[in-house]
C-alpha cells in the first residue's frame, strides 16, 4: 500500500471510530487498536507532512492562541422566548396556528444547558467555529472546537452548510474534573455549564483537548440545492445525522401541542437520569415553509419556544443549624440536612438567610422541611412540613456569642443580622480573605476556602495582604500541594496585582459597598488616595451613594487598621489608578438598576455595556433611578420601580437603546 493510501486508510478508520464512539455510543475499535493506529498516523504525517490535511484526527490535539478574534455571524443566532406551564404553551400554539386554521406538527428537543456555537463547513470540511456572542458577533474558537471528537472534521459527504449546536460537559466528567482539581489544590467549577465554558475558552486548546466536551447539534442551514429541498425540521435533523453530526436521541415529532405537553411532563423528572444537564424543552414548528412565514420578533423566532422546567422541591430532615461568620462579621445560619437529591444533585446544606427568617418559619432542629433551588443554583428552605412532633421540639434561639471566637454578638439599627465585631475573629478573617480572592473581587484562581484555611491555621497569613508576601516554598509546605500547584497558586496571586480599581474596592469588603457601588466609586475617583480623601458631603452627592453608604465609606478609609492595610497593599504593588474611557456618552447621567435573568447576556455584561456608554448602575431603586432593566423572574426591585414610576425596560428595548 502506498504511503498516501495508508494515511487515508488510517484517517478513515480513526474518524469512523470517533464517530461510532462519540456520536453513536457504539465502540468500533478497542483502545489498543485505536492508539496503535493513531501513533502510526502521527508518525507517517511527521515523515510526510505533504499528506497531513486539516481533517486529520491528529489535528485535534490543540495549539496556543494569543487571543480569540471576533467574527460576524453569516446568519444571526436568535434567543428563545420562554413558557413555564401548559397554559402558556397552549397560548403560544394557538397564536402560531391562528393564521393557518389547522393543527401544526411540532418537534420537541431537550434544551441542553451548555454553550451555543455555530460551525461552518465548506465542501464537507470544518472551516471555522464561532461562539454565539451577542447573536450577531461571536468569537472564533475554531482550534478549540477541533479538539471535540463529537464535532466531525470532515462530513460523510462534501456539503456546504452551517450548523448550530450546544457544547456541554457530561456530569460524570464534570465530577471527575472537580475531584482532580481538589486533589491538586486548584479551583473547582460551580456546575457543568461553567466547566464547559471555561474549557472551551482556553487560549491553549491543548487544555480544551484534555477536557471531556461534547456537542449536540440542534439545527442546520443548508446551502446546497439538493438539501435546500428539505421541507421539515425533523427531516433536516435526520439529514444532519446522516452527514455525521451528533443529535440528541430524545428528539420527538408530535402531532399537536398536547404531544409537546406530554413530552415536557415526561422529562420533568426523567431528565435527572441523564449524564448531561437540561433545563427545559425546545418546541419548534416542524414545517420549514411555515417557519419562514412566521418569521422572528426582534430577539426570537415566532415558530419556536422554550418550556422551562420548574425548580424541583423536595422534603428532608433538618439535622442541625450551622453558624458562619461572613466578611462583614454578620453571622449566617445554614441548614444542615439529611442528604437528598434535588434538581439532579445531592443537597446536604441550604440557606436559612437570617435568624428572623428562622423565627418567621418556626424552624426547629429535627423538623421535616421543604427545600428548593433558587434559580436552579442555591438550595434554600421554603417552609416547615408540620407533623405531630413539631410543637414538642425546642424553639431555636439565636446565638448570643460568636460561634468562632466567643465574643458577644451585636445588632445594627435597621438590620436583621447579628454581628461579630471582634477584628481578630479567625472565622471573620478567613471569610475576608476568601472574599478578597473570590471571582467577583480579585478573581485569584486556585485560592479557595480549603487553601485559605490551611494558610491561616498554619500561620502563613493573618489577612489578605499576606497573600502577596508568600513564595512557592510556602505553598509546598501545605497538604496535597505539589510544585506545579504551588507555581499556579503563586502566579495567580501575583497576576491579581493588576486588577482595576473597581475590583480592589469590591475586594476590600467595605460595608454596604458591593460590585455596583464599587463601579460607581471607580468612575468618580481615579485612585484609592482620592477616595480616601473624599469628605462625607462629596460622597453623598454622588448618584447611587446615599448617606448611610457615604458614612460607611468614610469610616472605612479613616480606620487606623484599614489605613495600614492599604499602605501595605501599595508597598506590595497594588495601587490601581486607571480609568476606562467610555465608548460613547449616550447614557451619561443615566442610572440603571438591573433585576431578573437576562437572555442575551449576564447582568455583569449588561452593567459593563451601560458603563461603556457613560451610564451608571446602582444596586437599589430610588427616585434618582433612570431605568430598571428587567429580565425574567424580576423581584421586589421591579415592584418598587412600578410604585415610584421609574421607566422599566425589557432587554429588547435596552438593546435598541444602546444600538449604534
Amino acid at each position: 500500500m502506498q504511503i498516501q493510501e495508508r494515511i487515508e486508510f488510517l484517517k478513515n478508520e480513526i474518524n469512523k471510530s470517533n464517530y461510532k464512539y462519540y456520536v453513536e455510543d457504539n465502540p468500533y475499535l478497542s483502545d489498543f487498536e485505536y492508539d496503535q493506529m493513531f501513533a502510526e498516523l502521527k508518525e507517517l504525517e511527521e515523515k510526510y507532512p505533504m499528506f497531513r490535511l486539516p481533517d486529520s484526527p491528529t489535528q485535534r490535539v490543540g495549539s496556543v492562541s494569543e487571543k480569540f478574534s471576533s467574527h460576524t455571524h453569516k446568519y444571526r443566532l436568535y434567543s428563545l422566548d420562554n413558557t413555564y406551564n401548559a397554559d402558556e404553551l397552549r397560548a403560544w400554539y394557538e397564536r402560531v396556528c391562528k393564521e393557518y386554521e389547522q393543527e401544526l406538527e411540532l418537534v420537541c428537543e431537550l434544551k441542553i444547558d451548555g454553550l451555543a456555537i455555530a460551525l461552518t463547513y465548506t465542501d464537507g470540511l470544518f472551516s471555522f467555529g464561532v461562539t454565539r456572542g451577542d447573536g450577531v458577533v461571536g468569537e472564533n474558537i475554531t482550534q478549540n472546537l477541533k479538539t471535540i471528537k463529537a464535532i466531525p472534521l470532515r462530513l460523510f459527504e462534501p456539503k456546504n452548510l452551517e450548523v448550530r449546536g450546544e457544547i456541554y460537559m457530561p456530569k460524570s466528567s464534570f465530577e471527575k474534573l472537580n475531584e482532580e482539581a481538589l486533589a491538586n489544590g486548584e479551583k473547582v467549577f460551580a456546575n457543568p455549564r461553567n466547566a464547559a465554558s471555561g474549557s472551551l475558552r482556553q487560549l491553549d486548546s491543548k487544555i480544551t483537548a484534555k477536557r471531556d466536551l461534547s456537542m449536540f447539534t440542534y439545527t442546520g442551514i443548508f446551502e446546497d440545492n439538493d438539501d435546500k429541498q428539505i421541507k421539515t425540521h425533523y427531516d433536516g435533523m435526520m439529514r444532519l445525522k446522516e452527514l455525521g453530526f451528533k443529535i440528541n436521541p430524545n428528539i420527538r415529532l408530535v402531532k399537536n401541542i398536547q404531544g409537546a405537553i406530554d413530552f415536557c411532563k415526561e422529562w420533568e423528572t426523567k431528565r435527572f437520569e441523564l449524564d448531561y444537564a437540561t433545563d427545559g424543552v425546545v418546541i419548534k414548528v416542524n414545517n420549514i415553509a411555515i417557519q419562514k412565514d412566521l418569521g422572528y420578533t426582534a430577539r426570537a423566532p415566532k415558530w419556536a419556544t422554550a418550556f422551562k422546567f420548574p425548580p424541583e422541591e423536595v422534603t428532608t430532615r433538618l439535622i442541625d443549624i450551622e453558624l458562619n461568620a461572613g466578611k462583614t462579621g454578620v453571622i449566617t445560619p445554614v441548614a444542615i440536612l439529611e442528604p437528598v437529591q434535588l434538581a439532579g444533585s445531592t443537597v446536604a446544606r441550604a440557606s436559612l438567610h437570617n435568624f428572623d427568617e428562622i423565627s418567621r418559619l418556626d424552624i426547629r432542629i429535627g423538623d421535616t422541611v421543604l427545600i428548593k433551588k433558587a434559580a436552579e443554583i442555591i438550595p434554600k428552605v421554603v417552609k416547615v412540613m408540620e407533623d405531630e412532633f413539631h410543637s414538642n421540639r425546642p424553639v431555636y434561639k439565636a446565638p448570643l456569642v460568636c460561634p468562632a471566637c466567643g465574643e458577644p454578638l451585636s445588632e445594627k439599627d435597621g438590620e436583621v443580622g447579628l454581628y461579630c465585631k471582634n477584628p481578630d475573629c479567625s472565622q471573620l478573617m478567613k471569610a475576608k480573605i476568601e472574599f478578597w480572592a473570590s471571582k467577583d473581587a480579585m478573581d485569584i484562581e486556585f485560592v479557595g476556602p480549603s487553601l485559605v484555611e490551611q494558610l491561616y491555621d498554619k500561620g502563613f497569613i493573618s489577612n489578605f495582604v499576606d497573600l502577596y508576601r508568600l513564595n512557592m516554598q510556602d505553598f509546598m509546605q501545605l497538604d496535597l500541594i505539589k510544585e506545579k500547584s504551588a507555581y499556579n497558586i503563586y502566579n495567580s496571586i501575583q497576576e491579581s496585582k493588576t486588577r482595576p480599581l473597581n475590583r480592589v474596592l469590591t475586594a476590600l469588603g467595605i460595608r454596604h459597598v458591593g460590585k455596583e457601588t464599587a463601579d460607581i466609586l471607580a468612575g468618580e475617583f481615579s485612585s484609592l488616595d482620592m477616595l480616601a480623601d473624599a469628605t462625607i458631603e462629596q460622597l453623598e452627592i454622588i448618584d447611587g451613594i446615599g448617606s448611610i453608604m457615604a458614612q460607611s465609606i468614610f469610616d472605612f478609609f479613616h480606620n487606623a487598621n484599614n489605613i495600614k492595610l492599604i499602605a501595605e497593599l501599595k508597598d506590595l504593588g497594588i495601587n490601581p489608578t486607571a480609568k476606562v474611557a467610555p465608548k460613547s456618552d449616550k447614557l451619561t447621567g443615566k442610572t440603571f438598576v438591573l433585576t431578573g435573568t437576562l437572555q442575551n447576556m449576564t447582568r455583569d455584561e449588561a452593567s459593563a455595556i451601560i458603563k461603556s456608554h457613560g451610564g451608571k448602575t446602582a444596586s437599589s431603586v430610588s427616585k434618582k433611578t433612570s431605568y430598571v432593566l428587567a429580565g425574567e423572574n424580576a423581584g421586589s426591585k421591579l415592584d418598587k420601580a412600578q410604585n415610584l414610576g421609574v421607566i422599566i425596560l425589557t432587554e429588547t428595548q435596552f438593546l435598541e437603546m444602546i444600538k449604534e
